[in-house]
């Protein structure tokens, strides 16, 4: 899509009630959308869409005789069949997720992937890189979804029905399903990536702004994957030591 088409889109945003098991009212079927790696110092930015089956109503669990912690982790998940477990993907460990994204794979019934990398993310800014990752996302689904469902307060430039939600990976089941599915490529995208650019540790911090990784920026320099205009990596770093090989997913 060229730079000026996606703000001559008119999206067609809907006002949708939150309440309740609320996305069981959303046109079917829908989609969630997500992204990861937005406050990232390096790496791309990675959306995920994901159309879950209609009939894959949700349940409440039976709590009676669980604990106060299991109480207190079940009501920040969604009680799908098959999906058990589901929630935002900020409050699972690596393996909940991995076991997560396979299942919702398994049974969605489509999912897509849209990357946007570190020159595109210096170029056009973090804001439209995420929109644009999310944008892709939904343009490669192989059905057009009647509806869609967005993480975060901004619309996605696409001609469907929408509506943005803030923090809606814990209120839809869609997005958290989005949200798990980008978080788990991406992770594996930085563990590749660590691989083509040692040193940095981008297999541990997958290019999150941590102590290590900011003593590996002063140390080596920044990388092509890193984003130059960020608090975090000065310019004066930067250093094209390799070109460009975008990993497989």
């Amino acid at each position: 899509m060229a730079d000026g088409e996606s703000s001559r889109i008119q999206c067609r945003l809907l006002d949708l009630p939150t309440r309740g098991y609320f996305w069981e009212r959303f046109p079917q079927p829908h989609a969630g959308v997500d992204e990861v790696g937005r406050g990232c110092l390096a790496g791309p930015v990675v959306a995920a869409a994901v159309i879950l089956p209609p009939e894959l109503k949700a349940y409440k669990p039976r709590l009676t005789d669980a604990s106060a912690a299991a109480k207190k982790r079940a009501r920040k998940q969604f009680g799908l069949p098959g999906l058990d477990g589901l929630a935002d993907s900020k409050t699972l460990d690596a393996a909940r997720r991995e076991d997560l994204a396979a299942r919702i794979k398994g049974c969605c019934l489509a999912w897509a992937i849209g990357v946007c990398w570190p020159r595109e993310i210096e170029r056009i800014n973090i804001h439209q890189a995420s929109l644009r990752a999310m944008e892709r996302a939904l343009s490669r689904l192989c059905s057009v979804p009647a509806f869609v469902a967005v993480d975060g307060t901004h619309p996605v430039p696409v001609a469907l029905p929408q509506q943005p939600f803030v923090d809606g990976d814990a209120l839809v089941p869609s997005i958290a399903a989005a949200s798990i599915v980008a978080k788990t490529v991406r992770d594996r995208m930085m563990v590749a990536l660590d691989k083509r650019f040692p040193g940095y540790g981008f297999a541990n911090h997958k290019g999150y702004a941590t102590e290590e990784h900011r003593e590996a920026i002063c140390r080596l320099g920044a990388s092509i994957m890193h984003r130059r205009s960020f608090k975090g990596v000065d310019e004066k770093y930067l250093k094209e030591r390799d070109s460009l090989c975008l990993p497989g997913i």
